[in-house]
């Protein structure tokens, strides 16, 4: 099945491997880790004619190169090669699925197909996941592979990546959560990989940041001790060498936040997390300084100044306040009027000059860390004679700057068209991209991730010698981000080295075996979930515990466990605001009327008292009400794990056998005439079970109530001449 391709040895020798284990790949950028999964591809559909193959990648950029990579190399009709993405409808891609034979995909449009069963994964006899680094925590690479493992009649995996991490524990769960069975690694050095890697050129190009930014640095690190100062008075500093990372701050705030949401109100607490808020807004504002320049920093430190004048959130307000930040945004201000530049750029103009003076032909990519900031270095670039350049960046967020995917496409395909010559790109540029003939990458500032480095000079020399620049600032964070990508980078390289050693550790788990696919559909309980739950954690653990979920747009619920049985689900946080914007009283009636055993279910261990500025007796005051009042039962669960057991066992008692099918709509529990009546009149305006008791005491009839003047209602306590003229416009007015 394929065509004008000659697999290198080392290729053939991980396709071995690949053929007959579920296989993670590592190999330099470059260095064809899609040409191993092309070969493999072939193998399956040999294997398994009927079959199908699916490869999946985190952007749409990625899996339209696997597709391009497909169409040149494999014998195919072009319509059997489909990609999915957020883009083609749901009614599309199960369309589509039918006569597929290789599926490109992201991996989040496909949890939801897979939820709704618009794609079997049955047929799958081969799954592919490239940048498989991501196989970690809740990405859905992780639970789209515990599916495949559990329903495929032939399954095998194979994850492709040039970096999968810097520590063993990162690569061990990539390994379980993709169901490695053997693990396949080349470097850069290795004998059958050498004779293929071009030679890259690494330069650390040093500048010195001018008197005015030290300055504003020294403002802002005073300002950031001083709160750190102010912290450690109230006893919540954990006892560190040195200062405080990134990383340590956002622990520290989570696990303040953490003992608030669970009653803890202490005022040192929470002038702490406050504190900590400053120190954060702070820091990033020196980060921008430091690796960025004045035009960031000024519209980020301009930008809370602003927001001090209408915001309530004191952090902001204490922070511009703070002498320090005050004298910071004044230099600033002074320096962005007078359109000083950060060193980095006129580095980074002369650099770029002189390269093109050397090859007029040149073709570079600048990574920068920053949307605003990459805006201002095209703008810069495009003042330069002989440069054409163009901004690479993520689809839109927040009305920031953004691309469409089909945008995304169009540039890069314009860039390997040579229509510009200097791509500048956020992160989304460094996962995969092939394009060749890249001379030169420069890094606008390093990044302290082994992965990201990686990614991102794997951007040149593939296919010819390349070179890589990186911009770093003199005694700022520059250098410490440098040695840390570095020093990780090295230990990637020996943790790969050690697992090529030991390739029967314990690492290498056996597949999960499981009955599940054997268990015929109609022995399966149902359960109806509204679509809008769909990839929640509930949907996704009631499907690994072997549920069959149908998802329907439900006027009532979110989820139907039996003709008598809907369950409404509330975060403890969703629960409080919908008492405070009415909702959940609307939410009751509806479940009472339509369900004769409704549940009310809330997920969340925070304390439900402190959520939000609610007086606790409102909140004691609708329990009430649900329990009492309406009969309706309240079930408490710590997390999704829990609630979805909850609703699968309830399910299972509900639908024991003989009970499997059952109508959607709901078994409606008869009324008795007296809750007929309090129901037609508590549907009124403002009214609600409350209100109908004394209106009906008062009236005696539904009739009197509704005929009786406005005068007469509003004698009832609590309906006064604005409620009364909302009842009779509804029950006056004429129906259109």
């Amino acid at each position: 099945m394929i065509k004008d391709f000659e697999p290198r040895l080392y290729q053939q020798t991980i396709f071995a491997t690949c053929a007959e284990k579920n296989t993670l790949v590592v190999l330099p950028t470059g260095m064809g880790k899609t040409n191993i999964f092309l070969m493999l591809a072939s193998h399956r559909l040999k294997q398994y004619p009927n079959s199908k193959i699916l490869f999946i990648g985190p952007t749409r950029p990625l899996i339209d190169q696997y597709k391009e990579v497909f169409k040149k190399h494999f014998e195919i009709e072009e319509d059997k090669l489909v990609i999915f993405t957020g883009m083609v409808n749901p009614e599309k891609r199960a369309e589509l699925w039918k006569d597929a034979k290789i599926v490109f995909s992201t991996p989040q449009g496909l949890e939801n197909d897979i939820i709704a069963r618009r794609i079997n994964l049955e047929e799958v006899s081969l799954l592919g996941f490239d940048e498989a680094h991501k196989a970690v925590k809740d990405y859905a690479y992780v639970w789209i592979a515990k599916q495949y493992n559990k329903l495929a009649k032939f399954p095998r995996i194979i994850a492709l990546t040039a970096s999968p991490g810097s520590d063993i524990e990162h690569i061990s769960e990539v390994c379980k959560n993709l169901f490695i069975e053997d693990i396949e690694v080349r470097t850069d050095q290795d004998h059958d990989v050498k004779p293929y890697v071009q030679e890259m050129d690494v330069k650390w190009v040093e500048v010195e940041l001018p008197e005015s930014f030290r300055q504003i640095q020294k403002y802002l690190k005073d300002c950031v001790k001083s709160k750190l100062d102010e912290i450690k008075k109230y006893g919540y500093m954990p006892q560190i060498n040195g200062s405080m990372s990134k990383k340590d701050l956002l622990g520290l705030q989570g696990s303040l936040h953490s003992e608030i949401s669970h009653g803890n109100k202490d005022f040192g607490i929470l002038k702490t997390i406050s504190l900590l808020a400053e120190v954060m807004k702070a820091g990033h504002g020196l980060e921008l300084l430091e690796t960025q320049g004045i035009i960031a920093l000024y519209k980020y430190l301009n930008k809370l100044n602003e927001e001090s004048r209408t915001t309530k959130v004191k952090a902001v307000k204490n922070l511009a306040i703070d002498v320090n930040f005050k004298s910071a945004l004044v230099k600033t201000e002074i320096l962005f009027n007078e359109k000083i530049e950060h060193p980095k750029l006129g580095k980074l103009k002369e650099i770029i000059k002189k390269s093109i003076a050397e090859n007029n032909d040149i073709k570079a990519i600048v990574f920068n860390q920053y949307r605003d900031n990459a805006l201002n270095i095209v703008d810069e670039l495009n003042k330069i004679e002989g440069i054409k350049s163009q901004l690479f960046v993520g689809q839109m967020k927040k009305g920031d700057t953004g691309l469409t995917q089909k945008k995304q496409k169009e540039i890069l395909d314009n860039f390997r068209a040579g229509e510009f010559n200097i791509l500048v790109s956020t992160s989304i540029g460094e996962e995969g991209l092939d394009i060749p003939k890249v001379d030169l990458v420069i890094f606008y500032e390093p990044i302290p991730s082994a992965i990201r480095t990686i990614q991102r000079k794997g951007r040149t020399a593939r296919q010819g010698k390349g070179k890589v620049i990186v911009l770093v600032a003199k005694n700022t964070r520059d250098v410490s981000y440098r040695w840390s990508a570095f020093h990780k980078e090295n230990r990637m390289y020996r943790t790969l080295e050690e697992l090529k050693r030991k390739i029967s550790s314990p690492l290498m788990e056996k597949k999960e075996q499981t009955l599940e696919k054997f268990i015929p559909e109609d022995d399966k309980v149902t359960i109806f979930a509204d679509v809008r739950e769909k990839g929640s954690g509930v949907i996704k653990e009631l499907i690994e515990l072997g549920v069959n979920i149908n998802l329907k747009t439900l006027k009532v619920g979110d989820y139907i466990l039996s003709e008598r049985v809907a369950v409404e689900i509330k975060t403890v946080r969703d629960f409080v605001d919908s008492i405070l914007d009415n909702r959940l009283l609307q939410q009751i009636k509806e479940l009472k009327v339509n369900f004769a055993r409704p549940i009310v279910l809330v997920e969340g261990t925070e304390d439900i008292y402190s959520m939000r500025k609610v007086h606790p007796n409102a909140i004691r005051g609708m329990i009430a009400t649900i329990a009492v009042s309406y009969g309706i039962p309240i079930i408490y669960s710590k997390n999704y794990k829990e609630t979805a057991s909850y609703l699968h066992i309830i399910a299972k008692r509900e639908q024991e056998e003989g009970k499997r099918d059952f109508n959607l709509h709901g078994e409606k529990k008869p009324l008795t005439l007296k809750e007929q009546q309090e129901y037609v009149v508590s549907s009124l305006p403002g009214v609600g079970p409350g209100l109908a008791r004394p209106l009906l005491k008062k009236f005696k009839t539904v009739k009197k109530v509704i005929n009786a003047k406005a005068e007469q209602l509003e004698k009832i306590e609590k309906i006064g001449p604005k409620k009364s003229a909302e009842i009779k416009k509804v029950t006056e007015s004429e129906y259109e």
